[in-house]
């Protein structure tokens, strides 16, 4: 049974990826086409957020992108079917900010609970899924993922007691009270549409996550999921956070013999497709290591 099956809210969480913005970090690459469509490794960038959303057990997903890049998205994963899941598509004109998608996404929601991933943010662990499992299973409230690293400069960084008790959380602090960064994955409940709304804008002109994780953590309705040392977050919004990505991806699928975030698989294992539609599916890029692949999990269950 899905994650998303078991919480205890009856009705299922919806599921919306990110995939807007301009890349102007990975410029010129980006300006044929949207960085979520750029490669990691072996698979485009999208899969890996949609791998996330698909682990949750969430089959009903938004995907938010520019009008220029919408098409292209559409022509890659069409409505979802191939996957056992249904993919609607929504566009964001300009970069408004992460807390905008929930505005954006607000009729899709409709009132019900949502996790959103961002569009380059790759997560990885032996125990996520079971951490995915677990966080789905909120009513109230946002959950968040906090991740150690070097830099939190760069990031949201959350300030906690020893008992994981959420203290505060401030957007690229010039000195940061913690080292733990919240990573680019959010479950809310109802609320979030309409507190997005009540946000004002930053000095950027954007709404801010940070902002809408604030207003939860003064309701006392902040949760925070720690990932262990076992786990991996990747953010690709660099050339050389890509190539670290692809080389973590590589070296795992490699020493293995299994994919990371492989949309197929995880569809295949959870029920949503049978083999003989795992195996059409391989077909179509039969000439191909990832085909094989497919193949190969095909032949498991002969």
């Amino acid at each position: 049974m899905d994650c998303a099956e078991i919480a205890t809210n009856s009705r299922p969480l919806k599921g919306i990826v990110l995939a807007g913005g301009r890349g102007t970090r990975l410029m010129p690459a980006t300006l044929p086409i949207s960085k979520q469509l750029l490669p990691v490794y072996d698979k485009p960038m999208i899969y890996y957020p949609l791998s996330t959303l698909m682990l949750t057990g969430i089959r009903d997903i938004l995907l938010i992108a520019t009008p220029e890049d919408l098409p292209r998205f559409k022509r890659l994963l069409g409505e979802g079917q191939q996957w056992g899941i249904r993919i609607q598509y929504a566009v964001q004109d300009q970069p408004l900010g992460l807390a905008h998608a929930f505005i954006v996404a607000e009729d899709f929601i409709d009132g019900q609970r949502s996790a959103l991933v961002l569009g380059d943010n790759i997560h990885y662990g032996a125990n996520f899924s079971s951490m995915l499992c677990k966080a789905s299973e909120f009513e109230k409230g946002m959950v968040i993922f906090a991740y150690r690293v070097s830099d939190p400069q760069r990031y949201g960084v959350i300030e906690f007691t020893d008992n994981f008790e959420i203290l505060s959380i401030e957007e690229k602090p010039m000195r940061p009270k913690s080292n733990y960064a919240v990573t680019g994955l959010y479950f809310v409940d109802e609320q979030a549409p309409r507190m997005a709304r009540e946000l004002k804008p930053s000095q950027r002109g954007e709404l801010e996550i940070c902002d809408l994780q604030n207003w939860y953590l003064r309701q006392n309705a902040l949760t925070m999921k720690v990932m262990d040392r076992g786990s991996a977050w990747l953010d690709t919004g660099t050339y050389d956070s890509m190539m670290d990505s692809a080389l973590f991806v590589q070296t795992l699928e490699r020493r293995q013999g299994i994919k990371i975030a492989c949309p197929e698989e995880i569809a295949f294992r959870k029920g949503w497709i049978s083999r003989s539609e795992l195996i059409a599916l391989a077909k179509e890029i039969w000439n191909s290591p990832y085909g094989e692949y497919l193949n190969n999990v095909a032949s498991e269950f002969a």
